[in-house]
């Protein structure tokens, strides 16, 4: 299976919108939303930024593979 490598990252304070392309070899912990200047982080169980506020999850996920959270 084909991961998709562009997901959207929607920020939870500001609701603003933001195409991202996603690493295919680290999760991404962190991600400051260019509009409000919130820091987003994962949300508790999750793995990364894309798992908690991206419209599609990490290729980790996506694949089945072992991600960041230690599964």
């Amino acid at each position: 299976m084909t991961a998709i490598l562009e997901s959207t990252l929607i920020c939870p304070v500001c609701a603003a919108r933001h195409p991202q392309l996603m690493p295919t070899d680290a999760c991404q912990y962190y991600f400051e939303c260019p509009a409000c200047g919130t820091l987003l982080k994962p949300r508790a169980g999750a793995c990364c930024v894309f798992c908690s506020y991206g419209t599609v999850p990490c290729p980790p996920r996506q694949t089945g593979e072992a991600c960041g959270d230690g599964e």
